[in-house]
């Protein structure tokens, strides 16, 4: 098996800044973007600056026709980093990851990584004007290095960390609303891939963690080598979190290639996987057999993905053609691309979350390259029309917030409860 060219040549990433900036130990400390914004949105989209002098929280809430407003800037109490990639080159998606940033919105939680800390932070979200966002306890060590991505379970009372770097693997919390992050005990597993801090990628480097729709296991995808291809290590969950003391492997199916993001296929035990090297793979862990590898004619790195509960599709982010696909599954989960969407020239496109705000879906889509946020209306399968695309980089630096597009991570969104 050969590594792709285009993923090479488009999901590039800096060695990272080394900063002696000084963090403060809890972080939450609140810049404004806007100077007004809505009294009570309607929910609010989350992502991160992973500057190496100071990690931030971007944070805007979104209104009742599903656009954007910019709010605040939350120190996330931790650096940012940036991967290393064999070209040396500066490009976007530092953390060769999807979920970097993520949200419970069961628990009223919000976690995020700060890859050059080493540490994990936890956020609880005012409901009521959930751009609000106040630790929980203070940031806690990862137990690795470079960290890259975090999962919540179902209901929020667990979270887990994928580290990439020298020291990789997984390890656990419990969600304690008055302490924040509890390390689980016997939940701490590392991968013992040949890396370094900061990651050198894309090749041989982990993507994302997840736990299966049934909470009984942790993934972790790991995009593979240019000689062997990507797959998903996979840990029991015991009832108390604890983690099995190994790890199993799951495949690819034939063909599939490099395994990058993780999001589920709802009552299914399934997952669609997006796979630049080919364009996207479904992992079945429900024993029915239905894994595969699709092609998608055209593409050159197709490495995000998200799914909108009200179109029943998923849209697949491809960085290098700067074009967002969607696919819709069969009941047999066979997969065919039904719409593809081109993005301004320059925007490239990375992370993506929907939302469902007054009955109707969004896409929200981090353009790291044009420091823009594209907001997407899903108005039916094969419907996606884009609405607006909302500035980053001019108000984050008329308010002196530190942003630079090749930094820029993860995407999460929140609905408010009512």
């Amino acid at each position: 098996m050969r590594f792709s060219t285009n993923l090479l040549t488009f999901v590039l990433s800096a060695t990272a800044l080394v900063s002696a900036g000084v963090i403060e130990r809890r972080g939450g400390s609140v810049t404004m973007l806007t100077k007004a914004s809505q009294r009570h949105p309607d929910g609010a989209v989350y992502f991160i600056t992973n500057e190496p002098q100071g990690n931030m929280i971007l944070t805007a809430s979104i209104g009742s026709d599903g656009n954007l407003r910019l709010d605040r800037a939350v120190s996330a109490g931790g650096r940012g980093l940036h991967g290393v990639t064999a070209a040396g080159n500066t490009g976007v998606d530092g953390l060769f990851s999807q979920g970097a940033i993520q949200v419970s919105s069961k628990a009223g939680v919000l976690a995020t990584v700060n890859a050059g800390s080493d540490t994990v932070s936890l956020f609880k979200i005012d409901p009521r004007k959930p751009t609000n966002i106040t630790p929980l306890g203070d940031p806690v060590s990862s137990e690795g290095e470079f960290p890259s991505s975090v999962a919540f379970n179902a209901d929020g009372s667990r979270l887990c960390v994928l580290n990439g770097g020298a020291i990789n693997g997984v390890n656990c919390y419990t969600v304690d609303k008055e302490l924040g992050l509890v390390q689980i005990p016997n939940s701490l597993r590392y991968l013992g891939f040949n890396q370094t801090t900061p990651a050198n990628g894309p090749p041989g480097s982990v993507s994302q963690i997840a736990f299966s729709e049934d909470g009984s296991k942790l993934l972790a995808s790991f995009k593979g080598t240019a000689t062997a291809p990507g797959y998903l290590a996979s840990w029991d969950v015991q009832a108390d979190g604890s983690l099995s003391a190994q790890n199993g492997q799951v495949a690819l199916a034939q063909g599939g290639m490099i395994a990058f993001s993780l999001t589920p296929i709802p009552q299914q035990n399934a997952f669609f996987v997006a796979d630049p090297g080919v364009g996207f793979d479904i992992v079945d862990l429900s024993g029915k057999k239905r894994d595969a590898s699709v092609a998608i004619t055209g593409q050159m790195a197709t490495c995000w993905s998200a799914y909108s509960a009200k179109t029943g599709n998923y849209y697949a982010i491809d960085v290098g053609g700067n074009t967002i696909r969607e696919v819709a599954l069969d009941g047999n989960l066979k997969g065919s691309v039904v719409a593809s969407y081109t993005l301004p020239a320059g925007t490239s496109p990375i992370d993506s979350e929907t939302a469902t705000i007054r009955g109707k879906d969004y896409l929200y889509v981090l353009g790291a390259n044009a420091t823009t946020v594209e907001v997407y209306s899903l108005n039916g399968p094969a419907k996606a029309q884009r609405i607006s695309s909302v500035n980053v980089s001019g108000p984050a630096h008329s308010a002196g917030v530190p942003l630079q597009g090749s930094n820029l991570q993860g995407m999460a969104t929140y609905v408010s409860p009512w």
